[in-house]
C-alpha cells in the first residue's frame, strides 16, 4: 500500500511539525507551549463544580420537569459496573477490586432497585437510543447477573430497535463464547482494553495481556455482528518507548478495530492509590511522550483513521467519522457520541447523569447506595443546575469541541446575546492563540485551524467562566 506521505496525507509544516491528515497538524513547539492542565469537558460545567446542596429532591424535580416538557424525548442510559478482579496501577475510574461474586450479585439487586425508583419517575415511555456499560469491569459479572441486568433495563424502558448498545470488555476475562452472549442480550458495540502490547509496559502496569486473547475478541465480536469495535491505548506509561508503541500501534492497525481511543496517562497518584505503585523514573520523559504521540497520529493517519477529536480516531465508514463530517458529533461523559444532546440517566455507584439543565451523580461507595435505596431514597451524592450563562457556555464549548468552530450568528440566535459583546474578554485572550496559528478568528466566526485541534480543550478553557474566574477547584490532567 502507498504510505501516507506518498497519498498527500503527512506534508511538513516546519521543522516541528506534521501533518498527518488534512485537518489536523502537530507542531511539537506549539504543544509543548500549551500543555497545560484542564478539563475533558465531557460536561460543563465539569463535575468539579457540582456540589452536595443539589440532592436527591432536586434530582426527582429535574425528572419531573423532563415529564412536563419532553416526556417523549429519547433517552440515553448509563449503567456504572465496577467490580474488578485485578488491578490496573494506571487506573482512574471509581472501582471495586474483589474475586467474589457474590459482591456482585447483591450490587445487581440494588441496581433494580434503582432502575425502578427512576423509571417509575419517567413518563412518556421514551425511546432509549444509547445504553452503555461501563467500569470497573462490566465483564467481571456471571452471565445470569448480565442477563438479569438487562431484563430489568428492558422491563423499566423502551428500547429503540436501532438503539446503540456498547459494553467496555478486558480481553484478559471475556472468551469468545461470552462475546457472542453479548451479542444475544443486545449488545452491538463493544470497546476493547489494550492500552500496550508490550511485555515490559504491561508488567510495570500489573497488565498482562497477549496479542492472541485481544484479537480473540475483536473477532468473536464480528462474527457476532457487533456494528462496531473499539480499541483503547494509553500513551504515557511507564517503561513506553517510542519503539516498542510503534510495533503495539502496528498489532493494532492489523486488527482494525474502527474506533480507537489514544489516551494520555495522567499520573496524579495524590488522587488515585494504585497509581503509587508506578515508578516515577519509569515513565517516558515529556519529549519521548510527545515522540510517541507523534507517531501514532502519524501511523493512524498512514492507515486511513480520521482523527475526530482530542484522543478519538475512526474508520473514515464509521458512525463517528460520518456524524463529524455531518457536524452532528455530540460530546458526553462516555466521550465523543453520534448521539445528539440527550438527556443520560445513570445508575451505580458515581454514576453522573444529565436531565435538562441539571447534572446528577451517585453517591460512591457500595456501603452509601445500599443504604440510600434501602431507605427509598434516590442515591445521589452531588450535581448542578445550571443558569442561563452555564448553557450558553456548555453550547459554546460543545460546539468547539466536536465541530472545532464557532458561528457567532448561530449562538447569538440560540440564546440572545451578541457574540463580540459576551465574550469580549474570551476573545482578547485568545488573541495569542491566534497568532501562534492555534485559531482563525474573523468577525463571524472562529475557527480551530489543523495546529489547534490537538489543543482544542486549551481553547476551550477560555470560555470556562469557573476557570477564569479561578475558583479553586482540583488540579486536571494535562491536555496531551
Amino acid at each position: 500500500m502507498a504510505t501516507a506521505a506518498a497519498q498527500g496525507i503527512i506534508e511538513p509544516v516546519d521543522a516541528h511539525a506534521t501533518r498527518p491528515g488534512p485537518d489536523l497538524a502537530f507542531d511539537a513547539a506549539l504543544v509543548a507551549k500549551y500543555d497545560g492542565y484542564g478539563p475533558r469537558y465531557t460536561s460543563y460545567p465539569t463535575a468539579d463544580r457540582f456540589h452536595d446542596a443539589f440532592t436527591a429532591t432536586h434530582y426527582a424535580q429535574a425528572l419531573a420537569q423532563r415529564n412536563l416538557e419532553r416526556a417523549g424525548h429519547p433517552l440515553s442510559l448509563y449503567v456504572h459496573l465496577p467490580f474488578c478482579s485485578t488491578i490496573c496501577y494506571y487506573c482512574a475510574c471509581n472501582k471495586v477490586l474483589t474475586k467474589d461474586h457474590g459482591r456482585s450479585a447483591k450490587y445487581i439487586r440494588y441496581l433494580e432497585r434503582e432502575i425502578g425508583m427512576v423509571g417509575a419517575r419517567i413518563d412518556g415511555a421514551p425511546p432509549v437510543t444509547q445504553l452503555h456499560w461501563g467500569g470497573g469491569t462490566p465483564t467481571f459479572l456471571a452471565r445470569d447477573e448480565m442477563a438479569t441486568l438487562m431484563t430489568a433495563l428492558r422491563s423499566r424502558f423502551r428500547f429503540a430497535a436501532d438503539a446503540e448498545v456498547s459494553i467496555e470488555v478486558d480481553p484478559r476475562r471475556v472468551a469468545a463464547d461470552t462475546v457472542a452472549f453479548l451479542g444475544d442480550q443486545g449488545f452491538n458495540r463493544i470497546s476493547v482494553g489494550i492500552q500496550d502490547f508490550d511485555p515490559d509496559v504491561q508488567r510495570a502496569v500489573n497488565r498482562i495481556q497477549s496479542e492472541e486473547e485481544t484479537r480473540t475478541v475483536i473477532d468473536a465480536a464480528r462474527r457476532s455482528g457487533f456494528v462496531s469495535v473499539n480499541a483503547d491505548l494509553i500513551y504515557g506509561l511507564p517503561r513506553q518507548t517510542v519503539a516498542g508503541f510503534s510495533t503495539t500501534l502496528d498489532r493494532v492497525v492489523d486488527a482494525a478495530p474502527d474506533r480507537i481511543a489514544l489516551y494520555s496517562y495522567a499520573h496524579v497518584p495524590h488522587l488515585f492509590k494504585p497509581q503509587r505503585r508506578i515508578e516515577v523514573a519509569e515513565l517516558p520523559s515529556p519529549d519521548d511522550k510527545l515522540a510517541i504521540l507523534a507517531l501514532a497520529i502519524t501511523k493512524l493517519a498512514d492507515a486511513g483513521y480520521v482523527y475526530i477529536g482530542m484522543d478519538h480516531f475512526a474508520k473514515p465508514g464509521d458512525e463517528l467519522a460520518a456524524a463529524q463530517r455531518e457536524r452532528k458529533l455530540h460530546r458526553n461523559f462516555q466521550g465523543y457520541s453520534t448521539q445528539p444532546d440527550r438527556d443520560l440517566v445513570a445508575f451505580g455507584i458515581s454514576a453522573i447523569g444529565k436531565i435538562g439543565a441539571a447534572y446528577v451523580q451517585n453517591v460512591k461507595t457500595l456501603d452509601l447506595y445500599y443504604e440510600k435505596l434501602d431507605a427509598g431514597v434516590l442515591p445521589v451524592l452531588r450535581g448542578v443546575e445550571l443558569d442561563a450563562d452555564d448553557l450558553l457556555r456548555r453550547d459554546v464549548i460543545q460546539k468547539l469541541m466536536c465541530n472545532f468552530d464557532l458561528d457567532f450568528a448561530e449562538i447569538e440566535r440560540a440564546h440572545g446575546i451578541r457574540f463580540g459583546s459576551r465574550f469580549a474578554p474570551e476573545l482578547e485572550a485568545l488573541a495569542p492563540l491566534a497568532a501562534d496559528g492555534l485559531v482563525d478568528m474573523m468577525d463571524d466566526k472562529l475557527q480551530v485551524t489543523p495546529r489547534g485541534r490537538l489543543l482544542v480543550r486549551t481553547i476551550a478553557m477560555n470560555f470556562d467562566r469557573y476557570l477564569r474566574e479561578k475558583r479553586e477547584g482540583p488540579q486536571y490532567s494535562r491536555v496531551i
